[in-house]
């Protein structure tokens, strides 16, 4: 999801009080179709993952390293829940009207919900591969403790990432408007266009590039193994399923909005005069920015295809539902 580094100001000096560095450019109507987009995504990433919560806490007695990973996972889906309601307020209204706190609450929480998922994609992705690779071997990747500890380190790294957020961050007004996390925001951009760079590629490239290795080197030893083993299809057809649905989610959900959001800071960097170009790249990083959000809703079924547990799961409360509705 949307994270600060859009947040991206002129080079212009210019007074804290003063709405804008370069009058000429307008922030973009978005038109109705991004918060009706998102208000459905919204409502079903929400219910998916609170119902994949709830399987992984009352359903599965006992959770492997790979199911912590998934919980983890949908714990930082679920990270956006309270900050959906002012994100879809803010692009039906085009202004931010709930001041620097709940502005900063928003970038934070969105943070934690996009780079969470990345970096649990990651470990997912190593985690396949040791499991399937190195069946016979035993490795600390494999053990339920360790993982619990990776994933704290991953939530402090979050926090980190996230916190300053609460300190640089604050609303200004464009256009007579409030805003919060807009492109015509002018001030600190030199900050911005280096976090920005920085996040691109600690946030995005070197995670895709980790996750497309792993299983690139799993698809190449799933390819050699017998194909008239029962086992060997069933881990064949495991294994391609979450290859194909985690790659989808980096390259659908992650990589135009990143790209989107580097050309629109690198524009503003440079070229601030440029105002329909801007607006171009406006439009497409909002579009993208919705896009994005789409992962809340994806990666539940990443956690049907990776865990049998989790898919008898969730048969056995589809059963329960049936034989309720009976009675």
């Amino acid at each position: 999801m949307m994270d600060v580094s859009s947040f991206t100001p002129t080079y212009q000096a210019v007074n804290s009080s003063n709405s804008t560095g370069s009058p000429d450019c307008k922030p973009e109507d978005l038109g109705t179709f991004i918060p009706i987009f998102l208000s459905l995504i919204f409502s079903a990433g929400f219910i998916l993952n609170i119902v994949s919560l709830w399987i992984f806490w009352f359903c599965i007695k006992k959770w492997s390293a790979g199911m912590i990973l998934q919980f983890n996972l949908a714990l930082a889906d679920a990270a956006i829940t309270p900050a959906a309601p002012f994100i879809i307020a803010n692009f039906s209204l085009l202004h931010w009207p709930f001041g620097d706190f709940l502005c900063q609450l928003k970038v934070f929480l969105l943070s934690t919900n996009m780079y969470g998922s990345i970096y649990f994609l990651v470990l997912i992705s190593i985690h396949r591969y040791v499991v399937v690779v190195h069946c016979t071997k035993k490795t600390i990747f494999k053990e339920a403790r360790f993982m619990k500890l990776t994933c704290a380190g991953v939530w402090i790294i979050l926090f980190v990432q996230g916190f300053p957020f609460f300190f640089v961050l604050r609303t200004t007004q464009v256009d007579n408007s409030t805003q919060c996390l807009s492109f015509h925001q002018d001030e600190l951009l030199t900050l911005y266009f280096v976090w920005n760079t920085t996040i691109l590629f600690t946030g995005y490239i070197i995670p895709f590039v980790a996750s497309v290795t792993f299983y690139t080197l799993l698809a190449s030893f799933i390819i050699k193994l017998n194909p008239n083993q029962l086992k060997s299809q069933n881990m064949k057809t495991k294994s391609i399923q979450m290859i194909v649905m985690s790659l989808a989610i980096f390259i659908i959900c992650f990589l135009p909005v990143h790209v989107s959001r580097t050309v629109g800071i690198t524009l503003k960097f440079f070229h601030p005069e440029q105002c329909h170009a801007l607006s171009v790249v406006e439009l497409a990083y909002y579009r993208c920015l919705a896009l994005s959000s789409t992962n809340c809703c994806l990666d539940p079924f990443l956690y049907f295809f990776s865990s049998k547990k989790f898919k008898r799961s969730i048969s056995n409360a589809m059963c329960f539902m049936r034989c309720w509705n009976k009675q």
